[in-house]
């Protein structure tokens, strides 16, 4: 069998565990309501948690940002790729989530990628969820730390680990919000052991940005904790609905991520009309009480109304909202039903997920309406009796 033949059994062997990804071409703008091959659903599956992706205020910021600064940033940030509105930016993000500087990344990916091994390396040590997200998870192994992976939010497993540890720098590394559960880690517990034992605490804030804490300043303003050792990453493509990521902290921390984080200095610059656009995203965010209170009210509507004997809805306050289903097969029959109906909800399945664990990962978002959701749940409820 030669590599190419290899290669094709290999996508056999995934069509035959049910794991095979599948892609859809989307025709229109990010929005609750999707038109896919000329048909029309909707959507429970978007990470644009405010319905700002597809806001018109935003695309207006876009467009003038694209006649102000162009297309493209033509050189890595360090070099003759840094624009003033990318600097305006960085302070805007820094003051929003009450740190003294921030920097943008391309990406969340890319950012995790860059912050950990430019904190620890060899011979230090890193503490980590087991459900931290795969950015995380690379970003660690590319530090060569010995890393020592938690059971999820075991704070006294944590507490143990750290106390045995005699590493000279320790970095405990934690999702806010775990993309595929939907629960929120214990961020003043995480602080209290940094402090204790001495050790950085980096917080990916991906799906807490622009939804929790006061104004949407995210998770780690909504548990109150601050300092110099706290380092906080939120991305710019959920909640805030445009692209790219930023790190924020102290700013002695920022300048050391600055000069030695890879994946900042060895890459072309984000496109400067982009930071216009997420000018305008924060503002939108900071204002954004009325469209986090109508998000509130949807998750409670559909937690009270799927009433599931078979699948289990995992407990989460978060617009992540997961069904349990348990096998591959199932979970696919499931997201075939539902597309059927005209409702969008892709199956989850290993390796993103633990064996046995396939679930719908239904989010939700301040553009549904609350006749969307309730279509969801008498869809789910009548096919968890019949499928």
């Amino acid at each position: 069998m030669n590599r190419l033949e290899h290669l094709r059994a290999a996508l056999d062997k995934l069509d035959d565990e049910h794991l095979r990804r599948i892609r859809r071409d989307i025709e229109g703008p990010c929005s609750p309501h999707v038109v896919i091959d000329g048909q029309t659903y909707t959507a429970f599956c978007s990470n644009d948690y405010l319905g700002l992706a597809g806001d018109p205020q935003l695309a207006e910021a876009l467009i003038e940002g694209a006649r102000q600064w162009g297309a493209g940033a033509g050189a890595s940030h360090l070099i003759s790729g840094h624009y003033a509105i990318q600097h305006t930016l960085e302070k805007r993000l820094a003051a929003f989530v009450g740190c003294e500087r921030a920097l943008v990344f391309s990406s969340g990916f890319m950012a995790n990628m860059g912050i950990i091994p430019a904190l620890v390396g060899r011979n230090d040590a890193i503490f980590a969820d087991r459900l931290n997200h795969a950015s995380l998870i690379d970003g660690m192994l590319l530090s060569r730390a010995d890393i020592h992976r938690i059971p999820h939010l075991d704070m006294t497993a944590l507490e143990r680990q750290l106390a045995a540890s005699a590493a000279k720098t320790k970095l405990i590394v934690s999702d806010s919000v775990f993309s595929m559960d939907g629960d929120v880690a214990p961020l003043r517990e995480l602080m209290a052991l940094a402090e204790r034992f001495d050790a950085w605490l980096l917080i990916d804030d991906a799906h807490g940005f622009g939804v929790l804490g006061p104004q949407g300043r995210g998770a780690p303003a909504e548990a109150g904790i601050n300092g110099w050792r706290l380092i906080q990453m939120g991305t710019l493509s959920k909640a805030a609905g445009v692209s790219g990521a930023f790190v924020a902290g102290h700013a002695t921390v920022i300048e050391w991520l600055m000069q030695k984080a890879r994946t900042y200095i060895f890459t072309t610059g984000s496109p400067p009309a982009l930071a216009q656009a997420l000018a305008a995203s924060i503002d939108l965010i900071e204002a954004g009480n009325e469209r986090r209170a109508h998000l509130a009210m949807l998750i409670e509507r559909l937690k009270k109304g799927l009433v599931q004997a078979r699948w289990k809805l995992l407990p989460s306050r978060t617009p992540i909202q997961p069904l349990i289903v348990g096998d591959n097969a199932t979970a696919l029959a499931l997201g075939a039903a539902l597309m059927k109906e005209g409702l969008w909800i892709p199956a989850i399945r290993p390796p993103t997920v633990p064996a046995g664990s396939a679930r719908m990962r239904i989010s939700l978002t301040a553009a549904h309406t609350a006749a969307d959701v309730d279509r969801l749940i008498e869809a789910v409820n009548r096919l968890e009796k019949t499928l």
